[in-house]
């Protein structure tokens, strides 16, 4: 099923790949965990994590991690 959100492209059709290092900082997000604790846990400085949630972000013009993390929730990569 595909889902398209006011002002935002459709889901099924973003083309978006992320890496696997990316999915597990995303999952860790989702469970809830700073990104102090996800930086130990991916082996990544906290500066690296919320740069690459930022990034992710803009790649997916979307304005927060959170909605990252609901974006590939929705995929069902998470």
């Amino acid at each position: 099923m595909s889902m398209t959100l006011p002002g935002r492209p459709d889901i099924a059709d973003d083309g978006w790949e992320p890496a696997a290092e990316d999915l597990a900082i995303l999952r860790l997000l989702a469970e809830g965990f700073t990104t102090d604790v996800i930086a130990g846990r991916v082996g990544l400085s906290e500066r690296t994590v919320r740069r690459r949630l930022r990034q992710t972000a803009d790649e997916l013009g979307l304005d927060s991690s959170i909605e990252v993390v609901v974006h590939a929730v929705r995929r069902g990569l998470i």
